[in-house]
């Protein structure tokens, strides 16, 4: 018998803060978002390894992708749900080696670990938004990503490192606040959403919607095991199909069976399900089904020339030096949409470096292949460091 699910898997202010450190935004007047919603008294979770140099010019942040949170590295436990998701790539003496730069990391807004999100308190109500949260765009993620740096005394990133929807914040920094970037690194990402994409993330969202446990949104009242876990499992069965490569499904699973077949039933499974099944109920454990709808809206919603007079004209204000990776089997964002992206870099004559890495792992290559990942990304960090500005 499966265990009750968690009507929210959001950090709640009262839980274990862990490692988490926070800023606030929009005391004194809204923070009017990209689509015309408001936000006050936003609470902004990040965190911090290493110390910032007496110039200030050794700082790095990395930015998240969908279901990560400002919890890049160190254990599980203490307010975390999970160990750091790039552990293996940030800390002393690994890739991004924090004796040597102050990496911070932020939960993006919408998000449900601390930074404002559907699951957080109204000011006017101290109710959860539920429904009545705007939605938010990667462009409204930077600006509050800006308050933190502020916040922390950063003037100028060393670098902005992140992939995925952490790739789309990387390049709208670039366009946003060319003067407070030093270096860009995206990664298994691109410069706007393609219809498949939409249409993967929306398949996902009508999952949740369709689960009527979901509520319209305000859910979080319910005992355990009445809230819409069941859609977000679902959403995340969907999305884990596209984070992961044909042949590592195939040589994981095969047609391997769970429930001895001798004689059909529907409801016999093979491998590849349980394992879908439980990647689904493991989010559903650590995370919301709001904030999952409102982050893969703001993936969709991603378009660098959106309003900007056209890709062209957003990619030129992009002057500082890329390192642009991709991964060679990643199905849901494939490798020539960051050749595009360093492509459309090199044509504005940007410093730019595109490499690929090789990995079975699909999409979530990117935070598996750490030796090759890691590899780059200090070797870039070196020569940012050491060249002229």
């Amino acid at each position: 018998m499966r265990p009750q699910l968690p009507v929210t898997g959001a950090w709640r202010p009262g839980d274990p803060p862990g490692r988490r450190q926070f800023a606030r935004l929009a005391t004194d007047r809204p923070f009017v978002l990209e689509g015309g919603g408001m936000l006050r008294d936003v609470e902004l979770a990040y965190e911090t390894w290493g110390e910032l140099s007496p110039t200030g010019d050794n700082a790095v942040l990395v930015c998240h992708a969908l279901t990560g949170d400002s919890h890049a590295a160190g254990e599980l436990g203490g307010g975390h749900a999970t160990p750091g998701w790039w552990d293996t790539i940030i800390g002393p003496g690994k890739a991004i080696d924090t004796n040597r730069w102050f990496v911070v990391c932020v939960n993006v807004l919408g998000g449900c670990q601390g930074t404002t999100g559907p699951a957080s308190p109204h000011p006017d109500d101290h109710k959860p938004y539920g429904s009545r949260h705007p939605v938010v765009t990667i462009r409204d993620m930077v600006r509050a990503e800006a308050v933190v740096a502020n916040h922390v005394g950063v003037q100028r990133w060393l670098a902005v490192v992140g992939g995925s929807m952490g790739g789309m914040q990387v390049l709208e920094w670039g366009v946003m606040f060319p003067e407070r970037v030093r270096s860009l690194v995206p990664i298994a990402t691109t410069l706007a959403a393609s219809a498949q994409q939409i249409a993967w993330w929306s398949t996902g969202r009508r999952t949740i919607r369709l689960d009527p446990r979901w509520n319209g949104g305000d859910y979080y009242d319910a005992e355990p095991g009445a809230g819409p876990s069941e859609g977000l499992a679902m959403a995340r069965m969907v999305s884990q199909i596209t984070f992961r490569s044909e042949d590592l499904f195939t040589d994981r699973f095969g047609r391997e069976v769970v429930e001895p077949i001798e004689g059909f039933e529907l409801w016999q499974r093979f491998e590849v399900e349980r394992y879908l099944e439980y990647h689904g109920d493991k989010l559903a454990r650590r995370f919301d089904a709001n904030s999952y709808l409102l982050l893969t809206k703001a993936m969709d919603l991603h378009d660098l020339g959106r309003a900007r007079g056209g890709m062209d004209n957003a990619v030129r204000r992009i002057t500082a030096p890329s390192l642009v990776m991709g991964v060679d089997s990643d199905f849901l964002y494939p490798t020539y949409q960051q050749e595009t992206i360093a492509g459309a870099l090199l044509g504005n004559g940007v410093d730019v470096r595109y490499v690929e890495i090789n990995s079975p792992h699909g999409h979530d290559g990117f935070l598996l292949e750490h030796d090759q990942v890691g590899e780059q990304l200090h070797d870039f960090l070196l020569e940012v460091e050491k060249s002229d500005d």
